[in-house]
């Protein structure tokens, strides 16, 4: 794969970054010469993540950001810090997400897969528009997944307080991702970002194991057929550091390769009806286009 060459004067906002194919993506954008923010949960895992990269890459260029991306206030905080750092950002990628098998509701009462795998990456990109701008050319990275071919937006029920499912809110909040992607490239068609989705593959991580031990189980055993996160992040980069996609904008990968996403997806008023619902529950303002 061609990565392309990223200067020194980029910089990268990573969510996820503290595993998976998010550590990898930070690895790698690092060792082209960006300047890479790691985003996760632990100060621990951030700190131990970055010393890595830097004994690694020999980069000095490598920082990070703490936030639980279940609270809005935190995620607020995250791009707040961010903007007193920098005044620009050339990539962001929305890796963090979270499978919950038992209905959890977030500190804001929200049920904890949407505010995790759909709201956080929607309140998080909303609140860096303006220094993505001002680093235009600029990308947004939205990792998704094939499940969203199994989703559906659920307006009347949208966070599973009727007879909840587990797969079922994963599905519906991997399908957010992708309306949300092509919403977001329709509203910022013409200012320098780009915004794509994609689905990483089956990826052996640590994903979804806070579920307990039989799902711990059952990740050891799939992780004998699973992609390695080296894999797994392959999609991640070409879009975030390739110059095969510049300007390629309201798409979906697979492979590195631009494919169809669900039909369910490129529903236009759905999109739209989602952004408006999505905004309200975080606190944005609906009205206009960006």
């Amino acid at each position: 794969m061609d990565d392309g060459r990223l200067t020194e004067n980029k910089v990268c906002l990573v969510t996820g970054a503290t595993s998976g194919i998010g550590q990898v993506t930070v690895g790698v954008l690092a060792a082209l010469g960006a300047t890479v923010v790691v985003a996760g949960r632990s100060r621990e895992k951030c700190a131990a993540t970055v010393e890595e990269i830097r004994r690694r890459t020999a980069s000095t260029a490598v920082e990070y950001l703490v936030a639980d991306l279940s609270s809005q206030e935190e995620v607020g905080r995250l791009a707040g810090e961010f903007r007193q750092r920098h005044r620009r950002l050339d990539v962001l990628v929305n890796n963090a997400g979270a499978y919950f098998l038992r209905r959890m509701e977030s500190v804001d009462g929200l049920e904890m897969t949407l505010a995790v795998n759909h709201l956080a990456p929607f309140l998080l990109t909303n609140l860096l528009l303006d220094v993505l701008k001002a680093g235009a050319p600029a990308r947004v990275v939205n990792v998704a997944s094939d499940a969203h071919a199994g989703g559906r937006i659920d307006f009347d029920d949208l966070q599973g307080r009727r007879g909840y499912s587990g797969r079922r809110a994963y599905a519906q909040s991997k399908l957010a991702n992708v309306l949300f992607t092509y919403e977001l490239a329709r509203r910022l068609a013409g200012s320098g970002v780009t915004a794509n989705a994609l689905h990483p593959g089956f990826v052996a991580s640590n994903f979804a194991t806070n579920n307990g031990r039989l799902v711990r189980l059952f990740w050891s055993l799939a992780r004998l057929v699973a992609l390695s996160p080296k894999e797994g992040a392959q999609t991640v980069i070409y879009l975030a550091a390739s110059p095969e996609v510049e300007g390629v904008t309201g798409q979906y990968f697979v492979r590195q390769k631009a494919v169809p996403s669900a039909p369910a997806s490129y529903d236009a008023a759905v999109a739209g009806r989602l952004w408006e619902v999505s905004a309200e529950l975080v606190g944005l303002s609906v009205t206009g286009r960006e």
